[in-house]
């Protein structure tokens, strides 16, 4: 499986599926990314409000790393747009990320994502650094 995380105007992150679908995105199940992160959907209700966790394997932290809520939602199409904020439980910070999922050539799911990374600023005058 190739698997990259790039930059494209903003952080972008491609994950990979471990199972095989049909021509529809699912997002439910196991994801990981080239760089080890792995998240999990458990369920995507009716609404298309899905939960799940992030274990992230890259950190600027000297804490230890854990898993992570997260709770998003997506569109209800054959390739859908999709949302979700992770809480990180090891540090101040809040993770949000917006993307779609497609159907490679091979049949797999891939999600292609942007994210961006919010740290807890002590002033306003240092709000200006603490997006990433």
């Amino acid at each position: 499986m190739e698997q990259i995380l790039a930059l494209v105007g903003l952080l972008s992150c491609l994950m990979m599926s471990t199972a095989v679908e049909s021509a529809k995105c699912n997002l439910e199940g196991q994801w990981k990314n080239d760089l080890g992160s792995n998240m999990t959907i458990s369920s995507v209700d009716s609404n298309g409000q899905f939960a799940g966790t992030y274990l992230t394997a890259v950190s600027v932290t000297n804490k230890t790393i854990v898993k992570s809520p997260l709770i998003g939602f997506q569109q209800e199409k054959d390739s859908p747009t999709f949302g979700f904020t992770v809480k990180w439980k090891f540090s101040d910070s809040i993770t949000v990320f917006a993307g779609q999922c497609f159907i490679s050539e091979t049949g797999q799911p891939i999600l292609q994502a942007i994210w961006l990374l919010r740290s807890e600023s002590d002033d306003i005058k240092d709000n200006w650094k603490q997006t990433r």
